[in-house]
This record gives C-alpha cells, structure tokens and sequence, in this order.
C-alpha cells in the first residue's frame, strides 16, 4: 500500500516535471475561495492559449523544482495553482492577471519567467508586455524605418536631380 502511494507520488513529480521543463513561465497563485465554475472558465481561458492550470501538492512542487534545479522559493505556501504558458513568456500571466481582476479572490503570488523568479509584481509587469509576436513586429518595423526613410530621401534626390 506504501509502495503504491509512493508510486503514485513519483508519477506525480515526473508530470510536474515534463510540464515545467516544455514552459515558457510558470505563474504561482492562490485560488483559494474560487468556485468550481470560475476555475473552470480560468482553465478555458488559459487553453485556448496554450497554456494549462494545474493543482499540485506543494511538496511535490517543490520535489520536481529542485530536480529540475529551479527555485520557487517563498511561493510554495497555502493552496496554490500553477499555470505554465508554453507558446510565451506573458500569455499565463496576462490572463491571470485579467482574469483577478474579476475575481478578487485570486492572488498572483510570482513565479518563473525563462527561469528567473519574480515575485507578484514582476509577474503582473510581465503581464503588461505585449505578446512576443507583435514585439517581434515593433522591432522589424524599427529596423525598417530608417532604411524606408534613406531610400525616400535618395529618390528625393533623384528627382531633384533628374528634373533639372
């Protein structure tokens, strides 16, 4: 019977483990207070943007970070759920962070992004950021400009020149 509950245990870290390793960051809060429904329209939420609400004990938490070599230190108190975003870094704290504002009773505690912890401020500043798709736009139109406005200037140039 021992055996088998330790078993169970085992299987247990190795999932939290194969989940954190495939993430982009893991967000920490206390769901305490939440209803059936509200988790449920949080965990919907959160899959249809590839990410995933889960509810681990603590100390199987805490077994699989430190075989992973990560550290959720300080987060690991009361009842908490974990929601791993895996297409990005901001997407789980950018829900979480909507979503509280309709649901008081969820607290963002921290959590890990691309492996540094941050406590619920740094979560929430994460969660402001917008997605790495439309950075990724902004930076491309910032290296385009210049040279959309060097080639406007030198066929300025042209036509002042051809024109004469």
């Amino acid at each position: 019977m021992a055996g088998e509950a330790l078993n169970q245990k085992k299987e247990v870290v190795s999932k939290i483990k194969e989940s954190f390793q495939s993430a982009k960051s893991i967000t920490v809060a206390e769901y305490r207070g939440l209803s059936v429904a509200q988790l449920e329209e949080l965990r919907k939420q959160l899959r249809a943007e590839d990410s995933e609400l889960a509810v681990f004990k603590n100390s199987l938490v805490e077994k699989a970070s430190e075989d992973l070599g990560i550290s959720l230190e300080g987060l690991l108190t009361g009842p908490n759920a974990f929601v791993v975003s895996r297409r990005d870094a901001v997407t789980g704290p950018r829900i979480l962070r909507k979503f509280s504002k309709t649901a008081d009773k969820l607290v963002i505690k921290g959590g890990l992004v691309e492996g540094r912890l941050l406590d619920a401020g740094g979560i929430k500043t994460v969660a402001t950021l917008p997605p790495r798709e439309t950075l990724l736009a902004m930076f491309i139109g910032c290296l385009q400009a210049p040279i959309s406005k060097f080639a406007a200037t030198v066929k300025a140039v042209a036509d002042a020149k051809g024109g004469n």
